[in-house]
């Protein structure tokens, strides 16, 4: 990515849609229960600063970046839990405070990056552009979550081409860390942003498919949303598989959200 000016400025609105969605909630509203078992809005928030301390991080502290990664290895099934758990006991002005503070030291850091630079992650080091665009990815999804727990529902925007970006280039992730071999052949993907612009990926003449709505593909990958509840189709058996099993976050298999009640009927 040559100019990575628009993910940055695209990371920067998301943070501040999801802002504008909790700065007004009442003590009682950050206590409200999310999809993510066990988490109210303020883990949610508390996750997003968290990991953006993270980043922030390893784009500014490599040896305090590896010191995180060592504790993540030493408890990796709590590693996550922890950190939302620690912020979410903070009062929420303090919480919300500190999640701006962190999020504009790092997109400033971000900014500030020499060109080709490459930071140190959980997974591969990632450039600027791929550490905007995986904090755009994340915010969106936890703020979908919020959003569902508060019973509001957010438009959608054609910030979304980031998340799926991630979704289409993670495919063989997906099947890689459930132990499966990936398909040898790429798929083509056509999906329809919230614009009506058609957004594609892979070759013409690829013989298994996805097709869809933007929105519906980034919940699926996200796993904000159960296949059986989204208007993502796939012609061939390993299309279909993938969307079973699609993820765009790093980490161990998700588990994903069960389908609405009377989907698929």
């Amino acid at each position: 990515m040559s100019d990575p000016t628009h993910v940055f400025d695209d990371l920067r609105e998301e943070s501040e849609e999801l802002d504008r969605l909790v700065a007004e909630l009442s003590p009682e509203g950050w206590a409200v229960a999310t999809p993510a078992a066990r988490w109210t809005v303020a883990h949610q928030i508390a996750h997003l600063a968290w990991t953006d301390h993270s980043a922030l991080l390893a784009v500014t502290d490599e040896r305090a970046f590896h010191g995180l990664v060592e504790k993540a290895l030493a408890a990796p099934e709590s590693f996550v839990d922890q950190g939302a758990s620690e912020g979410a006991a903070q009062p929420p002005a303090q919480l919300l405070a500190g999640w701006r503070a962190g999020r504009t030291a790092l997109l400033d850091a971000l900014r500030a990056a020499p060109a080709g630079t490459r930071f140190p992650w959980y997974g591969p080091p990632m450039s600027a552009a791929s550490m905007a665009t995986g904090r755009l990815m994340e915010t969106w999804a936890h703020g979908q979550d919020v959003a569902d727990a508060v019973g509001v529902v957010r438009p959608p925007t054609d910030r979304l081409r980031h998340v799926a970006r991630i979704g289409v280039r993670a495919r063989d992730f997906a099947f890689g860390v459930r132990g499966l071999t990936p398909p040898g052949a790429e798929f083509r993907v056509e999906l329809v942003a919230p614009s009506g612009e058609l957004w594609v990926y892979g070759p013409d003449d690829a013989p298994q498919r996805v097709t869809g709505p933007a929105l519906d593909f980034c919940l699926l990958v996200t796993q904000r949303a159960h296949r059986d509840d989204l208007a993502v189709l796939a012609e061939g058996p390993d299309a279909g598989r993938w969307l079973d099993i699609a993820q765009a976050f790093a980490g161990p298999p998700g588990a994903g959200r069960p389908p609405s009640k009377g989907a698929g009927q």
